[in-house]
């Protein structure tokens, strides 16, 4: 076990015993992989009316209200467990605004298995980036580094990896998006990712 997931135990124990502090810095360390994995399940059209930020905050309230009930011992079964509350409150929102008139427990279950989908896209892009996080750090631990690194990167850098690397867009699809020729779209997708292999790179260093 890491020193990192060691401690995330150390946090889970505590916040069971009624720390509330402890179960507040728990949660924010999820803060960025929950909103990254919300945000590549949000459709362009509906960003207007809500957006990442509104899902994930509404998923630590319910993991702050819910956490009693978290049965598991693992960072991993902890990551599974806010990827069903994100889930829940991505579906909840999502039907709001579509109009529907209750709760599509279908649909919740499709929308976990697409963010478990999308955790797994988050490798891919470190494999992407040539960029190989210390060996200590098991893998929901290379995730959280993925979001975290994506969310500290220039908005357009951010952007093109997202559409890139994680919807699949092609080159073509991702400059008309961003209104830009397909050659600076190109240019600045390479410029991303090598910023990305940088920051990646000196972050896997302080967890060695």
């Amino acid at each position: 076990m890491s020193d990192s997931s060691h401690r995330v135990n150390e946090m889970v124990a505590a916040f069971r015993c009624g720390d509330l502090d402890a179960g507040n810095e728990l949660l924010k360390r999820y803060r960025p992989w929950l909103r990254l994995l919300a945000q590549l399940q949000i459709d362009p059209q509906l960003h207007r009316r809500f957006d990442a930020s509104d899902i994930v905050q509404q998923t630590m309230l319910e993991a702050t209200r819910d956490f009693p009930q978290f049965r598991g011992n693992t960072e991993a079964e902890l990551t599974a467990w806010l990827r069903q509350i994100l889930a829940h409150a991505l579906g909840h929102e999502l039907n709001r605004h579509r109009g529907a008139a209750r709760r599509n427990v279908s649909r919740e279950v499709s929308i976990e298995q697409q963010l478990a989908e999308s955790s797994q896209q988050l490798q891919a892009v470190l494999v992407s980036a040539d960029s190989s996080p210390s060996d200590r750090a098991e893998k929901h631990e290379q995730e959280l580094l993925l979001a975290e690194v994506l969310e500290r990167l220039p908005h357009d850098y951010r952007e093109v990896i997202i559409l890139r690397n994680l919807q699949g867009l092609s080159h073509e699809q991702i400059a008309e998006q961003m209104q830009r020729s397909v050659g600076a779209t190109r240019m600045l997708w390479v410029r991303a990712l090598a910023t990305l292999r940088r920051e990646i790179a000196g972050d896997s260093s302080s967890m060695s």
